[in-house]
C-alpha cells in the first residue's frame, strides 16, 4: 500500500490510521489520558422487557359466595320477610294416631314462626387517573382491569360477611381472668404482670393484628366525602387479673369462652401498662416469651365495638353462636343449633376408631335434634391438622401408601403425611356418607363450621329447600360517577341480606386449644 490510502472518499495517511487504531483500543483524551466513558449494561442502553399483564398474586377465595343461591323476590322493600313452620303438633298423644271405631281424631296444631331480614348496602370504590389511563395504553386495559380488580375485592368483602357478618349479637363482659404461672425454660422476666382479655367476633378477628392492634371503631370518609363509622367488632374489655411469674416460666391466663366470640386478644404487662401480647383461638393464653414492647395500650379499648347494628347482617357463625335466632319476631322460641364451647386448654380428642369425639358428638346431635346432618365441614389449617391427628391416632390403623416399583431391585416408595378430606356420618336415614372436610381462609383456628348446605328430602319444603339464601334487592352493579376532575371513578355496590331460614342446620364447635387429646 503506498503512503496513501482511500477510506470512505478520504485520504487518510499511515499516522492517520495508527492512532484510530490506538483510539480504538485504549481511549485517550488530548492529553493522552485514558478514556473512562463507554456503554455497558448498566447505562441503561437496552431494551425495556415488560410482560404484559400485569400478575395478579392474590387470592380469591369464595366458597360460600359461589356455593349460595342468589335471590331476587319480586317486590323486596325494606326487609325480607317469611314465616316458618317448625313443627306439626298432633292430637292427644303428639306420637299416636289411635282413633275408636266410629270416632275422630282431635284436631292437630301447628308451630310457626314470623321471621324478618333487613336490606343492607355492601360496596368498594376505586379511581383511575387520565394520565394512568394513557400511560398502560399497550400494557393492559387498565380501565377494565381497575372493575376487574374492584370487583374482586367486592366479592371477598361480601364472602367475610356472609361467614361472619354481626348486626345484632353484642359480645358479653368478659368475666375475670384467672391465671397461674409453672414451669421452666421461657424467656418470660420475672415480674408481677397484669392480664386483660378482649373478646371478639370473626370481623374483630379479620381486622386485628399484633401488629395494627384490636380493631375498634373506624371514621371512614367516602368518595362523596361524607363520613360514617364503622365497628371493628371487638368487646369490652375485662378486668385485670394480676399473677406473679419468676423466671422462665410460662405465664397461663383463661376466661370463660364467651356466646358469639371466636377470638380473644391479650393484653399482658405492669398494672396501667398492658398491651397487646396475643391473639388467640380460644379463651386460653400461654405466654412465655419476652413482652413485645411498642405494641397497642389496652388503655385504647374504651367501649364495646362488637356489631354494626343498621349497616350489617349477620353471617352464618354469627347466627349459629347467637344463642336464639336473630330473625325471629316478638320473642319467639327457636331451635337452636348446636354449639359447643370446649373446656379450656382442651382441643380435639380421638375416638380410638377413627374419629374425633366433638364431630361425632354435633354429628349425633345434629341427627337426634332435627334428622339432618351437615353437608361440609369448614375448618382452619389448624384444625384440619388437628383431626388428621386425632384420626390417625395410635389406636386407629397408621395410613401410608407403599409404592412398591415394577423393576426388581428398586427400592420401595413411602408416601408420608396425608390429610383428611372425607369424614364419614353414619348419622342418616340412608346408611351415612362421606362429608367433606375444606380449608376456608377466614375461618379462624379453634373454630369448626359444620353447615347443611341443603334440607334433606324428608323436610318437605318444596317451595324453598335451600338452607341459607342471599336474598338481593339489587345484584352486583357498577356506578360510573360523573367526572368532577381528570379521574374516572367506580363504585361497585350490591344491596342484600343473608336469609337463613334454618339455623338449626348449622352446628360450631369452638374455643379448640392447640391440641390433640
Amino acid at each position: 500500500m503506498g503512503p496513501w490510502s482511500q477510506l470512505g472518499g478520504m485520504s487518510v495517511t499511515q499516522e492517520t490510521l495508527a492512532m484510530m487504531k490506538g483510539s480504538l483500543g485504549q481511549p485517550t483524551d488530548r492529553q493522552g489520558r485514558p478514556l473512562q466513558k463507554g456503554v455497558t449494561v448498566s447505562t441503561g442502553l437496552t431494551w425495556y422487557d415488560l410482560q404484559a399483564p400485569s400478575k395478579a398474586l392474590y387470592p380469591l377465595i369464595t366458597p360460600l359466595r359461589n356455593s349460595i343461591p342468589r335471590v331476587k323476590r319480586p317486590n323486596p322493600g325494606d326487609a325480607a320477610r317469611w314465616k316458618r313452620i317448625t313443627s306439626l303438633l298432633g292430637s292427644g298423644w303428639d306420637s299416636m294416631g289411635w282413633v275408636p271405631e266410629g270416632q275422630r281424631s282431635g284436631t292437630m296444631s301447628y308451630q310457626t314462626a314470623n321471621c324478618a331480614a333487613s336490606y343492607v348496602t355492601l360496596g368498594e370504590e376505586d379511581f383511575l387517573t387520565f394520565e394512568a389511563e394513557s400511560a398502560a395504553d399497550g400494557f393492559e386495559d387498565e380501565n377494565a382491569m381497575v372493575t376487574f380488580r374492584l370487583l374482586q375485592k367486592t366479592m371477598r368483602k361480601e364472602e367475610i360477611a356472609i361467614l361472619g357478618g354481626n348486626s345484632t349479637l353484642v359480645l358479653p363482659v368478659p368475666g375475670t381472668v384467672t391465671s397461674s404461672a409453672a414451669g421452666t425454660g421461657g424467656t418470660l422476666a420475672a415480674a408481677t404482670y397484669s392480664v386483660i382479655v378482649v373478646p371478639l367476633t370473626l370481623e374483630g378477628y379479620k381486622n386485628s393484628s399484633l401488629a395494627g392492634g384490636v380493631a375498634t371503631s373506624k371514621n371512614i370518609t367516602g368518595a362523596d366525602g361524607k363520613t360514617f363509622t364503622l365497628n371493628g367488632g371487638s368487646g369490652v374489655k375485662s378486668a385485670a387479673g394480676s399473677q406473679i411469674v419468676t423466671s422462665g416460666q410460662t405465664l397461663s391466663a383463661s376466661i370463660v369462652p364467651l356466646v358469639g366470640a371466636v377470638a380473644y386478644a391479650w393484653f399482658v404487662g405492669a398494672a396501667g401498662a398492658e398491651t397487646l401480647q396475643a391473639i388467640t383461638g380460644s379463651s386460653t393464653l400461654n405466654l412465655n416469651t419476652a413482652i413485645i414492647a411498642g405494641r397497642q395500650a389496652a388503655t385504647a379499648i374504651s367501649a364495646d365495638c362488637s356489631r354494626n347494628t343498621t349497616l350489617g347482617f349477620d353471617g352464618l357463625l354469627t347466627v349459629a353462636l347467637h344463642g336464639t335466632d336473630p330473625f325471629l319476631l316478638n320473642g319467639q322460641a327457636a331451635a337452636s343449633p348446636y354449639v359447643n364451647y370446649v373446656p379450656n386448654g382442651t382441643g380435639l380428642h380421638s375416638s380410638g376408631r377413627g374419629s374425633v369425639v366433638e364431630i361425632d358428638n354435633m354429628l349425633q346431635y345434629m341427627w337426634d335434634q332435627f334428622n339432618l346432618g351437615p353437608s361440609v365441614l369448614y375448618v382452619n389449617s389448624q384444625e384440619q391438622k388437628n383431626i388428621t391427628a386425632a384420626v390417625l391416632s395410635n389406636a386407629s390403623t397408621p395410613l401410608l401408601r407403599y409404592q412398591v416399583p415394577a423393576t426388581p431391585g428398586e427400592a420401595y416408595g413411602v408416601t408420608a403425611g396425608g390429610v383428611i378430606d372425607f369424614y364419614y356420618n353414619p348419622f342418616s336415614s340412608d346408611g351415612g356418607y362421606k362429608l367433606p372436610v375444606k380449608l376456608h381462609p377466614d375461618v379462624p383456628p379453634g373454630t369448626i363450621l359444620g353447615w347443611c348446605e341443603k334440607l334433606p328430602p324428608w323436610y318437605q319444603s318444596n317451595e324453598i329447600p335451600n338452607v341459607v339464601e342471599m336474598l338481593v334487592r339489587r345484584d352486583y352493579y357498577r356506578v360510573d360517577w360523573p367526572l368532577r376532575t381528570r379521574q374516572r371513578e367506580y363504585g361497585i355496590y350490591m344491596e342484600e341480606v343473608l336469609g337463613v331460614y334454618a339455623p338449626f342446620a348449622m352446628g360450631v364447635i369452638s374455643n379448640l386449644s392447640n391440641v390433640v387429646g
